[in-house]
């Protein structure tokens, strides 16, 4: 990995360019979806977290390395207070070019209005099923109208797109592909279709909640004709496609069965001051204790030097294998 203040390039071990860092501003969520907390909801205690100000430093000395793209993650980050404040102060660093958040869509009605004014550009909304009592089955909460007036809040302010971000769990939710893919016909939406990935929990008995991207590209194609979408410069993984005449897109992301490590430019900041390279690897390095020990900033920036060395050319979770992710997705930041 190379560090290069000269042309502000972060770039590991395998000629990657890294300038995507999603940021987590808390553990805590108020939903409960079984894929993501699967374990006891132990939050750390406040003062374990990063302070804003502190999330603030860290993305500014971010920028100063390269990284032009921040996403705001959680838990839910929008029950973090001051959310709002920290967007305007992060739209203010010179050089950081977008800030995009992920959020579960409750809290949305409120803040989509204030998070636009404050500088935001787009927001992603994970929702995996258009069915009330799925919704409340998969997430704990009888919340599903709410996100949706959420999610109409955003489309009203201005955000464009807007992403709706399915995790698809065989016999769980993936009677609603259809459903949620029929949303881009009549609406800009970008529908995204996630394969369910074994976090937190040993993979080994984790394979019947699966459902290939292979296969939902085949549920889909028996709707209509998927016509593949040019990917654009700075685009994410997602394969893209729409239905003809639709207008949204449909999004598919192969996380096990179509790695896309090769392209991988995003290094995490978790929510208790690690830098985490690679979200299914246990791998981190603490920042939360030299900041708060008065490191300066070239300290930190090295650290960012140390956190890419060690990002691996491809992740090693499998159904089948002996690699373990021990950590759950709220203590990583999706």
């Amino acid at each position: 990995m190379s560090n290069s203040k000269a042309n502000n390039h972060l770039i590991d071990n395998f000629q990657r360019r890294v300038n995507y860092m999603r940021v987590s501003i808390t553990d805590r969520c108020n939903l409960r979806c079984r894929y993501c907390m699967t374990g006891p909801a132990n939050w750390r205690p406040k003062g374990q977290i990063l302070t804003l100000e502190e999330i603030q430093r860290m993305v500014r000395i971010a920028v100063g390395l390269g990284i032009t793209k921040v996403r705001l993650t959680g838990g839910e980050p929008l029950v973090r207070k001051g959310v709002v404040g920290l967007v305007q102060t992060l739209h203010g660093i010179q050089g950081l070019q977008d800030i995009a958040l992920t959020t579960n869509g409750t809290l949305l009605g409120k803040f989509a209005q204030p998070l636009k004014e404050a500088g935001l550009r787009r927001v992603n909304i994970s929702l995996d099923t258009m069915d009330a009592a799925g919704f409340k089955q998969i997430t704990g909460l009888d919340l599903l109208d709410t996100v949706w007036q959420g999610i109409d809040k955003a489309a009203e302010v201005g955000f464009n797109p807007i992403k709706i971000n399915c995790v698809v769990m065989r016999g769980t939710n993936d009677d609603q592909i259809e459903r949620l893919a029929g949303l881009t016909r009549e609406k800009p939406f970008h529908v995204r279709f996630i394969e369910y990935m074994p976090i937190g929990i040993n993979p080994n008995g984790a394979q019947h909640h699966f459902l290939s991207l292979a296969d939902m590209r085949a549920r889909l194609e028996r709707m209509a004709p998927l016509i593949p979408v040019a990917s654009q410069n700075g685009d994410g993984p997602a394969q893209r496609f729409r239905f003809e005449q639709a207008q949204g897109e449909i999004g598919l992301i192969g996380s096990m069965s179509s790695h896309f490590c090769n392209r991988c430019n995003r290094i995490r900041l978790t929510a208790d001051g690690h830098l985490r390279p690679c979200l299914l690897a246990d791998d981190q390095i603490d920042i939360l204790t030299p900041l708060r020990q008065g490191a300066g900033d070239d300290e930190i920036a090295a650290l960012f030097g140390t956190a890419l060395a060690s990002k691996k050319g491809g992740h090693q979770i499998s159904f089948s294998g002996n690699c373990t992710l021990r950590t759950q997705m709220t203590r990583i930041g999706g």
